[in-house]
């Protein structure tokens, strides 16, 4: 049998099995991708030399564990059409197979209602970021799911950056708010930045540039610094400089408040998604 199978071959799809398979995590022989889209599926079998159909029962048969790639709003489709090929009459057992989601706001009880309460089901919350090999994923996993499954998923997102395990689903809204919707914010940030340096008279591709890179090079200080990031504030904040004029104008704008709202807002209206 297969190691992985894709329901859904997009953007996330792609990034994932790309970043597998030159990752030498599996072969491509290994892997098999479900897409309505022949175009999608033309593209991942001349890319990646993986298997495709556009049958989602033939994935649930070939492979051991099933990774959701799907929309939110396709999702119950689906789960409906793999419950009934696992109804208790049925050849393939629930049990038997490892169920990952990637649906945002899809939450593991619409899983275990679909497939039962021993169903083996690990829901990932990752970021686009992943689809160029700087992913950041939490995951969490129902009860019926070993340690070994949660382990499995790992791997597959640690192939495209980083991730971690949560033991509390309801974590996966702050998560989301931070590393799921958080690319944003750094775009917004950049954008910000390099509108004001351009109103100050830098040319506008210059001033991306250097935004791109400040932000680079800020973060690789972070990582491998020891000192948290209001110690390497202070460090670059001079007394009297021009570093410290800017900060007293972000605390006057109520930066840091601003940035607290912000999560919070992205935090409800996912857990409104996930109630949905």
């Amino acid at each position: 049998m297969k190691k992985l199978g894709f329901i859904g071959g997009g953007n996330m799809a792609e990034a994932l099995a790309r970043g597998l398979v030159e990752g030498k995590v599996f072969a491509p022989a290994e892997l098999i991708v479900a897409d309505v889209d022949p175009a999608r599926r033309r593209k991942l079998g001349r890319a990646l030399k993986i298997e495709t159909t556009a049958d989602n029962l033939v994935v649930l048969r070939a492979a051991r564990a099933i990774l959701f790639a799907v929309k939110p709003q396709n999702i119950d489709d689906v789960l409906g059409e793999l419950g009934a090929a696992m109804a208790p009459r049925a050849p393939i057992a629930a049990a038997s197979r490892l169920f990952i989601s990637i649906a945002a706001g899809i939450t593991i009880a619409r899983f275990t209602a679909a497939f039962g309460p021993r169903a083996r089901v690990v829901r990932v919350m990752p970021n686009a970021p992943a689809m160029v090999g700087q992913g950041m994923a939490a995951l969490t996993k129902s009860p019926g799911a070993s340690r070994a499954d949660l382990n499995f998923a790992l791997r597959i997102f640690r192939a495209v950056g980083d991730a971690v395990a949560l033991e509390d689903e309801a974590l996966l809204d702050a998560v989301t708010a931070l590393s799921g919707s958080g690319p944003a914010y750094v775009y917004l940030f950049v954008k910000a930045l390099a509108d004001a340096a351009v109103a100050e008279g830098l040319d506008a591709a210059l001033a991306t540039r250097m935004a791109l890179r400040t932000i680079r090079g800020a973060e690789e200080t972070m990582r491998r610094s020891r000192m948290n990031a209001a110690e390497l504030i202070r460090v670059v904040a001079s007394p009297g400089g021009t570093t410290e004029a800017a900060l007293r104008k972000f605390d006057e704008g109520g930066f840091s408040a601003i940035v607290a709202d912000a999560l919070h807002a992205a935090a409800h209206r996912s857990r409104e998604l996930g109630r949905a």
